[in-house]
């Protein structure tokens, strides 16, 4: 794919044509078509491994696919989400190279004017063509822009400083500033919301809306997709295997998607009755047919013959109707299942009084839980905010204050991590949990969700040892865990991780409804919307003396 080494600017042009990607035998991308012009906002989505980061490579011309056709006018810039380990340039080299152009323009003004005093031959004609380059590219602007958007990220600003010397997350935010003031036709961006800040993230979201060229973003937060995407690409699994585009942004997304799910699982559903119907008339035929052969005494020879060969052509129609019938929908998806957690009215289940703990949660906190409370727990990093979840699971004690449990009362966390064996299954992982609450009396016999109903991992994907499973599956595996146990308080430290926004939506809407108490910490953007008329608590980062 030939890309423009100038912008094109109005008549830019990014499309991809039925294109078709495989990695060995695993088809990772089919028929995928897009056009991407000045001003549209394209959001790319789908589970891990759906094939969202190797389209973006397919649209900057880095994969040649294995089917279908990219064309590119215009410039482009690509940000991926990988950052090489070692990497000796300063600040300023990187802000050299993406300007390049910019710099070479403003060089060739420079040479065309000299010429131009000079009264050179054709010295008219190369002033007028740099001129309009450079007004074109804004190359006077460009270093201005990269200062705006290096403070805006919340970046390094230094020009000297090495990105060796840097974090992962300021190096991501240096590329990031260079690339929004470079000034491309089109930003396609991997994730770029990892690594920032509300104050990074919002300058962000306004430099997008206010981009005039086309972006394409692939991003499982669902704030920037609902404040910037116009329209959504859907790469998760469809009846006929085929991606889905939906227009009027996130919210036509989401309708559109349960519109397609219904209409799925309506097909499956239907075929599935109408094959068991064949399936019993065939039983009830071939019912028929054994007794016919055994008639009321007195029945003549003749009336039983007549009978037995017509319920014998019976049964070949019935077999014939049933081998016909094909069930052509593939499973629907699994749909996430939130189980019935228990409520005990009247009793404080946990109550938290004048609870510190040295170094990591500065900030005295009282509460109390009781069944049907909701609480959002906020406050910057470093605020104590994963502490406090874990000194009122019990997992941690306090330095000072105390923490009192109903008794019996079932409190469980869902951290943002855990450590479980890589080897183990994860089927065998979810049993012995488990039967560990049991064994312990805090779980009664049978009273534990089973795997199976929660939706939130296949049969195939529970028999796969952890290892084996992408973050996401395991982050499932997690919530799984926190769910059987049917905990009458659900303790949630950035639930929305590694998780889908199909699962994240369904697991929003679950813990508006259920009876449990719920405290969740989270600075999922999207999330904080969706409970905006909980209450909160905000803990304040250590005072330092002057």
């Amino acid at each position: 794919m030939a890309i423009w080494t100038q912008p094109a600017r109005e008549r830019a042009q990014l499309t991809c044509s039925n294109i078709r990607v495989e990695f060995g035998d695993r088809t990772v991308l089919a028929g995928v078509s897009m056009t991407v012009s000045p001003r549209s906002r394209w959001g790319i989505v789908g589970e891990n491994g759906r094939g969202k980061s190797t389209l973006l490579h397919v649209l900057a011309g880095t994969l040649t696919p294995d089917e279908g056709s990219t064309q590119c006018t215009g410039t482009l810039a690509l940000a991926t989400q990988e950052l090489p380990d070692h990497d000796d340039r300063t600040v300023g080299d990187v802000i050299d190279e993406q300007l390049a152009a910019t710099r070479a323009a403003i060089h060739r003004l420079d040479e065309a004017t000299a010429a131009l005093v000079e009264e050179s031959p054709g010295s008219d004609e190369e002033y007028s063509a740099a001129l309009e380059l450079v007004q074109l590219l804004d190359a006077w602007d460009a270093d201005r822009r990269v200062d705006v958007a290096l403070a805006g990220l919340g970046a390094d600003t230094d020009r000297d400083h090495r990105l060796s010397t840097l974090s992962v997350g300021q190096r991501y935010r240096v590329r990031l500033a260079v690339l929004l003031a470079a000034g491309d036709d089109f930003l396609l961006l991997d994730e770029p919301t990892n690594h920032l800040d509300l104050a990074a993230l919002e300058f962000l979201t306004e430099r997008l809306r206010a981009f005039p060229g086309g972006v394409v973003v692939v991003s499982h937060d669902r704030a920037l997709l609902a404040d910037v995407a116009d329209t959504i690409l859907d790469l998760d699994p469809t009846h006929d295997g085929l991606p889905r585009t939906y227009g009027n942004g996130y919210g036509g997304y989401r309708e559109g998607r349960e519109a397609e799910l219904a209409r799925w699982e309506a097909e499956y559903d239907q075929q599935q009755s109408e094959h068991t119907r064949l399936a019993r008339d065939l039983s009830e035929a071939q019912n028929r047919l054994v007794t016919s052969w055994r008639p009321e005494k007195g029945s003549p020879k003749h009336g039983r013959a007549t009978r037995a060969g017509a319920r014998t052509r019976a049964v070949h129609r019935r077999q014939d109707e049933l081998e016909k019938h094909r069930i052509t929908a593939p499973v629907p998806p699994q749909r996430f299942s939130m189980p019935e957690l228990p409520a005990r009215q009247g009793v404080s289940l946990v109550r938290a009084e004048n609870v510190t703990v040295a170094q990591r949660l500065p900030q005295p906190v009282d509460m109390t839980l009781e069944s049907g409370d909701r609480l959002v727990v906020t406050g910057a990093n470093g605020a104590g905010k994963s502490t406090l979840l874990a000194v009122l699971a019990g997992l941690l004690e306090p330095t000072d204050g105390t923490v009192h449990h109903a008794r019996k009362a079932r409190v469980h966390l869902l951290q943002q991590e855990s450590a479980r064996s890589l080897h183990r299954r994860a089927r065998d992982v979810f049993t012995e949990y488990l039967a560990n609450l049991v064994t312990a009396g805090r779980l009664a016999d049978g009273e534990a969700a089973g795997l199976a109903s929660l939706g939130l991992l296949s049969s195939r994907d529970a028999n796969k040892r952890i290892g084996e499973l992408s973050m996401g599956q395991q982050r499932r595996l997690d919530l799984a865990c926190a769910l059987a146990a049917r905990p009458h308080v659900l303790l949630l430290d950035e639930p929305t991780n590694h998780l889908s926004i199909a699962l994240v939506d369904e697991l929003t809407e679950a813990l508006q409804a259920t009876e449990a108490a719920i405290v969740v910490a989270t600075h999922d953007r999207q999330l904080r919307r969706d409970v905006a008329a909980w209450p909160t608590l905000e803990l304040a980062l250590r005072s330092v003396p002057a």
